[in-house]
């Protein structure tokens, strides 16, 4: 069998259809639900390809098709939100596809030299060099930390608990390790490693679960309420519309506030057209629900002489509302980047806002607890949840407008990292979505309530917020530090060692 797997893989045109059907295969784990064993399956094929003639091509085709099949979702909404003809959508998503499966070809160029080295070096460093790439993701253009690795395995027993170690990035190191050692094991026919591998990465998953994997117990507090009206998105302005989106959001409101006090939280752009600073009736109504006991987070743009920014005010009643300035704009929908200047890119830049980054993360404060909001996007981003909660944020909440997906992966995918949020730095979490996926995530990142896709509804709860500190919130850095460091130390050895 291993002569016959070298074969196949010898083969050029063989060994891309592999490529391209490890490619769909690992896009499988990042579907509707997050699945259990695939995830320590699915990357062995591009471990395998590390050994072919054209190790890179072969990587840049596995990550081609991940992202063609995992992001599919691109192309409708580019089209019918994006005001992209179908001609255009097409390429566009082809381009996207290929600047993130380019971080899988260099992966496939770099690994490849790493592959035939010492198993400890297969082990430890190609998956930091993947760990490392996933970083450089998070930071370039912007950055784009969608479907990291690790996310694949929110539902490994004990993999949530580990966060609060060592975050997502620590995970995606854990999945690529096994992924690796069941490689190995396939290409020099040695089950003792894969077994070795699995009994240390499981043995450590189920002690991060008994030393705190549990949500720790909380005395019963104040009543939340996430409002997911699952009203329209509007392409074009129509009153009509507008008016009956309005009104419904509001008709669910009423009816959660007159079971009792509660603080009301909206989804992203609910209350779209209507501005908080500029619409009386607005901000008459809202004001009316806080003065009945249901204080509102609503998501409006707040001006600020020429600066508009995308934020969320805390309506309590009170003289002055709270707010939040969103602070990582979506490129190409809250802003034009500098890089819309490149040839192609500047054409896809269409029906974008300019909104300004907001300056600081204001947390919110509210009976007690201290809010530390993410407006949509923000919550992918690991590092920056976690300095919301170092600057003493309590409670974690997001608001998103997911409606622009439909019926799609994305808003699971969506919905899966902000679990992570939560599990990293032991944060109960509220997730108010237009058209779902809204939830209530316990502090280990388990989902206690929540409202799938194309539903409406009210989910209701009671919480108190957490203040103590994870040893990933205290040191977020330390995994990518410490993969950026292995996986130049493995490259510059094996540079030395080629030259010699």
């Amino acid at each position: 069998m291993r002569e016959e797997l070298r074969r196949l893989l010898s083969h050029e045109w063989s060994s891309l259809l592999i490529a391209a059907a490890g490619g769909a295969l690992w896009a499988g784990c990042f579907g509707r639900q997050a699945l259990t064993v695939a995830p320590v399956l699915a990357l062995v094929p591009i471990f395998l390809l590390l050994g072919t003639p054209r190790p890179a091509l072969a990587g840049f085709v596995h990550g081609l098709v991940f992202w063609a099949v995992s992001m599919s979702w691109i192309r409708p909404t580019l089209e019918t939100y994006g005001g992209l003809a179908p001609w255009l959508s097409a390429p566009a998503m082809v381009l996207l596809a290929s600047y993130l499966g380019s971080y899988t070809a260099i992966f496939g160029w770099i690994g490849s030299r790493l592959w035939s080295r010492s198993v400890p070096v297969v082990l430890v460093a190609l998956p930091a060099l993947w760990v490392t790439l996933e970083t450089l993701r998070g930071w370039m253009l912007g950055g784009f930390p969608w479907n990291l690795a690790g996310y694949a395995a929110a539902e490994i027993p004990g993999a949530l608990a580990t966060a609060s170690l060592v975050g997502v990035y620590g995970i995606s190191f854990l999945v690529l390790m096994v992924n690796a050692a069941l490689a190995l094991g396939l290409s020099r026919r040695s089950f003792r490693i894969p077994i070795v591998t699995a009994l240390i990465v499981g043995g450590l998953l189920q002690w991060a679960a008994a030393d705190g994997g549990g949500s720790p117990e909380q005395p019963e507090g104040p009543t939340v309420k996430l409002v997911q009206p699952n009203t329209e998105i509007l392409t074009v302005w129509e009153e009509a519309s507008a008016r009956r989106n309005y009104s419904r959001l509001m008709e669910f409101s009423r009816r959660a506030c007159q079971s009792g006090p509660a603080l009301l939280v909206w989804p992203e752009s609910a209350s779209w057209p209507l501005s908080f600073e500029r619409h009386e009736s607005l901000r008459r109504d809202v004001v009316e629900l806080a003065r009945r006991g249901c204080p509102v987070i609503v998501n409006s743009p707040a001006r600020r002489g020429d600066e508009v920014f995308n934020s969320v005010y805390l309506v309590t009643g009170g003289a002055e509302a709270a707010r939040y300035d969103k602070r990582h704009l979506v490129p190409f929908g809250e802003y034009v980047p500098w890089w819309s200047r490149l040839p192609f890119v500047g054409t896809i830049a269409r029906r974008v806002g300019n909104f300004t980054p907001g300056a600081e993360d204001r947390l919110l404060e509210w009976e007690g607890e201290l809010l530390g909001m993410a407006i949509c996007f923000e919550v992918i981003f690991p590092e920056e949840t976690a300095r919301r909660v170092a600057a003493g944020a309590t409670v974690l909440v997001t608001v998103t407008n997911d409606g622009w997906y439909g019926d799609s992966t994305a808003p699971w995918q969506h919905f899966r990292m902000a679990r992570f949020r939560a599990a990293e730095n032991r944060r109960p979490l509220l997730r108010a979505a237009l058209t779902g996926v809204s939830g209530v995530v316990s502090a280990d990142g388990s989902v206690a309530q929540q409202l799938g896709v194309g539903k409406e509804g009210i989910l209701e709860t009671t919480l108190r917020g957490n203040r103590g500190r994870t040893f990933y919130n205290r040191a977020p850095w330390v995994v990518p530090v410490l993969s950026w460091i292995v996986a130049a130390f493995a490259i510059f050895r094996g540079s030395r060692a080629r030259r010699s």
